[in-house]
């Protein structure tokens, strides 16, 4: 997969709109996976904007990586509903357990389960409500074992 020529492309297809950094950083992430710290001053010149706001925006949203994920994605709801049912405690023991792993921790800000978190979500499909580390550490050895 050419970046360049994908980032080429992205940009190309929104030079004309206004406000087009999100959909810009939304469509490279779906294309590459992540947005490679060399796009940051390609998208910057070609929006007219300085690097430090690109860089900016990349940095505040959770939803952007600025690496490549692991094989799998882990997302941990950390909203309010799911911290008063332990959620703060299973995100630290997700991200004591998922240490140098190859799957990628992300917190998330509502997965829609909030009568029966703490809720996690593995890879944009798989919902699983009422997790506990117990649950959690038999989640992570599923995926673990496969290949």
């Amino acid at each position: 997969m050419d970046t360049n020529a994908i980032l080429g492309r992205i940009l190309h297809a929104h030079r004309e709109q206004p406000g087009a950094l999100l959909p810009v950083l939304h469509e490279i992430q779906e294309a590459v996976g992540f947005i490679p710290p060399q796009t940051v001053p390609v998208i910057a010149t070609a929006l007219n904007l300085s690097r430090a706001e690109v860089h900016g925006v990349i940095s505040y949203y959770h939803h952007f990586r600025q690496e490549p994920a692991g094989r799998h994605v882990v997302r941990v709801c950390c909203a309010e509903a799911c911290q008063a049912v332990g959620g703060e405690a299973l995100a630290e023991h997700a991200r004591t357990r998922l240490a140098g792993s190859e799957v990628t921790l992300e917190p998330v800000y509502c997965l829609g389960l909030c009568a029966c978190g703490p809720a996690v979500q593995v890879d944009d499909t798989q919902l699983h409500a009422a997790m506990t580390p117990a649950k959690f550490d038999a989640l992570l050895a599923r995926l673990e074992s496969e290949q």
